[in-house]
């Protein structure tokens, strides 16, 4: 939830993102009430670590940027942030050191984008032994083509779909 698919100034504004805000920021509350681990991502990029992705972006995140920022109505603050270069967030990072560290079987995901950030590390999560749940409405992409397809497709042996409502109701 950075500042690049937020801000609508970005060329890589997503519509649809603000909306999603209100439901992560509930999960993230409820996840902190509970005393549950939250891990967020920051996507930043150099010329070193970007590799194809350079083909797919305009420009790179780079960490100086205020684009690369998560977006100021995000609690972050209890949290624990990771710095990614690729759509995976396991690739190249400690998230599943950290994971494996506080003894997590079960991951959440939401943010943007549906089918790139979030299924490639929805996917990855599943390969490595978890249990993933995909939050319908707090993961967001351009279209809702995109968005259905993704969900659809992990639904089908990668990832629980659910919406956050229900999520927090059973935690």
């Amino acid at each position: 939830m950075q500042n690049f698919f937020l801000d609508r100034k970005s060329h890589a504004f997503i519509p649809s993102a603000p909306a999603i805000i209100p439901v992560i920021e509930k999960l993230i509350k409820k996840y902190y009430e509970k005393n549950l681990t939250v891990i967020f991502t920051r996507h930043i990029n150099n010329l070193k670590n970007v590799g194809n992705m350079k083909k797919w972006w305009k420009d790179l995140i780079k960490g100086n940027s205020r684009y690369s920022k998560i977006h100021k109505a995000i609690d972050t603050s209890q949290g624990i942030i990771i710095k990614k270069s690729r759509y995976d967030a396991f690739y190249k990072t400690e998230l599943e050191k950290i994971l494996k560290t506080k003894r997590v079987k079960q991951v959440v995901i939401t943010g943007v984008m549906t089918n790139l950030c979030c299924e490639t590390t929805a996917r990855s999560a599943f390969m490595r032994g978890f249990d993933v749940f995909f939050v319908i409405d707090g993961t967001a992409t351009y279209n809702y083509k995109f968005h259905l397809s993704t969900i659809l497709n992990l639904s089908h042996g990668f990832a629980v779909p659910v919406l956050g409502e229900n999520l927090i109701k059973n935690l």
